[in-house]
């Protein structure tokens, strides 16, 4: 009988399990398993605490058998809660989504991370294949793009900044917000991209700014909504959702190219509901959850079938990937970094 197991369960069934979801192949053999099992526990810092909710009811909605108990915060703070259950030897989250590819692969190395071929990672988008962790530790289940965001009320289109290097202007200053690297893995990927481009100094010359500097990349558009801040490094979901409710909110795509985050998602190896995971992760890439991700946060979608609405496809916009070792390797430098320069 394989770990992933309860050892309660009978042998005929673990062995069913074991062989045919790793296949890819009997959903319905793995729904039958999941809904024994009857939840599952999802740690996720793709989306806001709205959306993440509409996920797991919709997941529900499908498979009503099975609960799913999200627990909603950004990046950095799920995985120290992810570590904090490791070190205490507690088996809570089943499904972990981050947008922190470090996270993923320190898990990989201490075999935190269950393997599984999903059925539906054969459907995805080409542009997406590159993210798919080559022995099924991971899966992209959504991809979020960083853009140029700013207040349409007192911005106008051709004033706005065309590229990253503008967000340094000194016009902005005291009109600039921004994500913070240490608690946004999206915010983390873009600072390692501007010094990429722009070397360390770019980001005290920012400072000089006097940028308001707010933990989840949601806020940013906050700021700019209330008009409390004019520009923004912005996630183009959320920028564009916050404008279709009415809100003052333009876009700018800036010329060195937005950066891509490919938001995975894994299974635990130790979760406690494993064939409610493995059903849960297919379900993140299928259309269902594609078409909730370009409605809703208006997000990218992994899968084909399901084109964004509202701004560009990916195929005519200019957008960079950060190699993954580069995150891995630069990101608590990084964060050391921002520390030093911005103070928080």
């Amino acid at each position: 009988m394989l770990p992933w197991f309860r050892r309660s369960a009978c042998a005929l069934v673990a062995c069913l399990v074991a062989t045919v979801p790793a296949l890819g192949q009997d959903l319905k053999a793995l729904e039958e398993a999941a809904a024994r099992e009857g939840q599952l526990t999802w740690y996720v810092s793709h989306y806001g605490a709205d959306t993440a909710a509409e996920v797991g009811q919709a997941f529900s909605k499908k498979y009503p058998a099975v609960k799913v108990n999200v627990v909603r915060s950004t990046a950095q703070v799920a995985f120290q809660r992810l570590q904090q259950d490791i070190k205490n030897s507690v088996a809570q989250c089943d499904v972990f989504s981050t947008t922190d590819i470090g996270h993923y692969t320190s898990l990989r190395t201490e075999n935190r991370l269950a393997k599984y071929q999903a059925a539906n990672g054969a459907k995805i988008a080409p542009e997406y294949h590159a993210a798919v962790e080559k022995d099924g530790h991971w899966y992209p289940t959504t991809g979020i793009l960083m853009v140029i965001a700013y207040n349409t009320k007192k911005v106008a289109e051709k004033d706005a900044p065309k590229s990253w290097r503008d967000l340094a202007d000194p016009k902005w200053k005291g009109q600039l917000a921004l994500g913070h690297p240490g608690f946004s893995g999206t915010a983390g990927v873009w600072a390692l991209y501007m010094q990429k481009l722009y070397g360390k100094a770019f980001f005290a010359t920012l400072e000089k700014n006097q940028p308001l500097i707010g933990r989840s990349m949601l806020d940013t558009i906050t700021t700019l909504n209330s008009g409390e801040r004019l520009v923004a490094n912005s996630l183009i979901g959320p920028a564009l959702d916050s404008a279709a409710k009415g809100n003052p909110i333009g876009v700018a795509y800036p010329e060195e190219g937005g950066t891509m985050v490919d938001s995975p998602s894994a299974i635990l190896a130790n979760a406690p509901h494993p064939n409610a995971a493995r059903l849960f992760m297919e379900f993140l890439l299928d259309v269902e959850h594609a078409r909730i991700m370009v409605t809703g946060p208006r997000y990218e979608s992994v899968r084909p079938e399901v084109k964004p609405i509202g701004g560009k496809p990916l195929n005519e916009v200019k957008f960079v990937r950060v190699p993954d070792q580069e995150v891995v390797d630069g990101m608590q430098p990084l964060i050391d970094l921002w520390r030093d320069t911005f103070g928080n």
